[in-house]
């Protein structure tokens, strides 16, 4: 590809409002250009780097068994409906009606499709196990787009479904994709983990998400450095120490004037928070087909640790989960910055598991300026649940090992999910078993998506200069840069060259452009191709070129004659370098 033919321009300074430096980088480059709120076009650098990553997936997908298909992005509802997503599932779903006022739905995800798709195809055990993929758009309406390419809301994605006979057959396959993941992310050079998450919106019984750490990341990952223990604050579970062991006393009112939070009440006692029991009051919704229910939601967390919503909505099985008003808190018999599940009517009462570990705790009272002390669960009251609801923090003890805990920031780039037979038990998708009895399939899902992978990688490789992406995935491997000045004899040798590369199957980007020479070196570390080769008057005249990795500062003089091999062997060698990264990745 000519530059002077390319389309698509570089910028000279980011467009306001562009924090993520990968946002940033892929637009001055000409890779990406946005169209809308979370809505953007992949220029050809992008399109060429995209359909590279596409080439990966197919490859590690191809590798443990998968077959590429191809399914609708526009669904009807109904298969939406059957499974209960069109109900539980937010405005994030784009929904409409085509002509016949009939109820479609814009493709979320595609497990409901794949369902479909065993009740028509899946007839005995002897076809299983199987696994399907296919690489296609998405849609999810999200309310807060942000950093380019990170967070969209129309978007490619690899998504895979394996099929088999049982949760055994299943855990093979989960396993399978947990290490072909790690090898796309490690042939695209973009390191990450491994970390346990929610399920959220597509249920199932296990999931783990693939995280690139980054501090524009908008997960919270709780961590261990000393036994590798890794989750989503989500789910994360850590040590929680009770109380020392000390006799139940008997439950009195104080005073506590102007003490309505638990730092304001700790320092009027002259207490640890570890003393005091926190009230956090919510409304979950659950999606029905008559409307949506709210249930009236009252926990209590230990004074030190926080509510972790996630943990609180699964255990409701909410479909969300808002903070309560003044109004609907007062409406239960509660008392803001004063509240007490005693007494309490039309609430459900939630409290973390340490609440019955933890004697003698300080609580509200239900009347303002005043709190109780004394309180100890079950003998005050008697929870309509105790569970884990604390959110895992810094410093908190590891599970595993006890150590100390820390948080980082990190992008989601894939998921898999252990799904089982919620999808396919919805619609009646089975297979007769050896004995001739009817079984449901047993489902796995899987995800990544290319464009977010894109820009992890532009946010990962990058200097102030400009991109510099690996050459797995960059799009030309070359960037070649002609300096003729006025002589004629350097252009026809360029050309000479170009025409020579791209007989040799080189992928090559040709600056023909009749530039100075400063402003096409900054394009060409804007632009971030792995390999700058540079015919100028002076490298002419001593018959040779210029060769110049992106990731490295040193210049190299390479007879003209030598050019194709050099450079053959250059791309060999960098694609090598990735190669010896590959490793098999203990699962967690």
């Amino acid at each position: 590809m000519k530059m002077s033919q390319l389309f698509g321009t570089t910028l000279r300074e980011a467009p306001a409002g562009t924090e993520a430096i990968s946002h940033q980088l892929l637009l001055r480059a000409g890779y990406v250009r946005q169209l809308g709120q979370g809505i953007f076009s992949s220029l050809p650098l992008a399109f060429r780097s995209l359909k590279k990553i596409e080439q990966i997936l197919r490859d590690e997908m191809n590798a443990i068994g998968g077959q590429e298909l191809l399914m609708p992005v526009v669904h009807p509802a109904d298969i939406w409906k059957n499974t209960g997503r069109w109900y539980s599932i937010g405005p994030e779903m784009g929904r409409f009606k085509d002509r016949k006022a009939r109820d479609m739905v814009l493709a979320v995800t595609h497990e409901e499709v794949v369902a479909q798709l065993c009740v028509s195809e899946i007839r005995s055990y002897k076809q299983l196990p199987l696994l399907i993929y296919h690489i296609q758009t998405k849609f999810r309406d999200d309310p807060r787009p942000r950093a380019g390419l990170i967070r969209v809301r129309e978007f490619i994605m690899k998504d895979s479904y394996s099929l088999d006979l049982d949760e055994a057959g299943l855990d093979v396959q989960y396993r399978a994709h947990y290490q072909a993941y790690f090898n796309i992310f490690n042939r695209c050079t973009l390191p990450v983990i491994a970390v346990g998450s929610d399920v959220g919106m597509m249920g199932g019984s296990l999931a783990h998400e693939y995280m690139y750490l980054t501090p524009v990341g908008e997960d919270t990952l709780v961590l261990c450095r000393n036994c590798g223990y890794a989750a989503n604050r989500q789910v994360a579970t850590f040590a929680k120490t009770p109380t020392r062991a000390e006799e139940s006393l008997a439950l009195e009112r104080i005073a506590t004037p102007n003490a309505a939070t638990i730092d304001e009440l700790c320092a009027l006692l002259a207490i640890p928070r570890t003393r005091t029991a926190k009230a956090v009051m919510m409304v979950a919704s659950h999606e029905e087909n008559e409307g949506t229910r709210e249930q009236f939601v009252f926990a209590v967390v230990r004074g030190d640790m926080e509510l972790n919503e996630t943990k609180l909505s699964n255990l409701v099985q909410a479909d969300g989960l808002r903070p309560a008003t003044e109004e609907e808190i007062r409406a239960v018999g509660a008392v803001p910055g004063y509240a007490s599940p005693i007494g309490l009517r039309n609430a459900t009462v939630v409290v973390d598991e340490i609440i019955p570990q933890s004697a003698n705790l300080v609580i509200g009272a239900n009347a303002a300026g005043y709190h109780m002390r004394h309180l100890n669960v079950p003998r005050d009251f008697r929870p309509d649940y105790v569970a884990d609801i604390a959110a895992a923090g810094d410093g908190f003890g590891c599970i595993q090992c006890g150590e100390p805990l820390y948080t980082s920031r990190g992008v989601e780039v894939g998921n898999i999910f252990k799904l089982g037979t919620r999808y396919t038990s919805a619609v009646n998708a089975t297979y007769l078993d050896a004995n001739g009895e009817q079984q449901p399939v047993v489902m796995g899902s899987y995800g990544i998506g290319t464009g977010r992978l894109l820009a992890c990688v532009a946010e990962h490789h990058n200097d102030e200069r400009g991109l510099c992406m690996p050459i797995s995935i960059a799009p030309f491997h070359v960037h070649l840069v002609v300096l003729a000045g006025k002589n004629p004899a350097v252009k026809q040798a360029a050309d000479q060259l170009y025409a020579q590369l791209l007989a040799a199957d080189v992928e090559v980007l040709y600056d023909d452009r009749d530039e100075r020479a400063g402003l096409k070196f900054t394009d060409a570390d804007l632009i971030g191709l792995p390999i700058r080769v540079t015919l100028s008057g002076k490298t002419f005249e001593n018959a040779a070129i210029e060769i110049k990795r992106r990731d490295q500062d040193n210049l190299d003089l390479i007879p003209l004659a030598d050019a194709l091999a050099t450079i053959e062997h250059l791309i060999a060698a960098m694609f090598a370098e990735i190669a010896a990264g590959m490793t098999e990745v203990p699962f967690h």
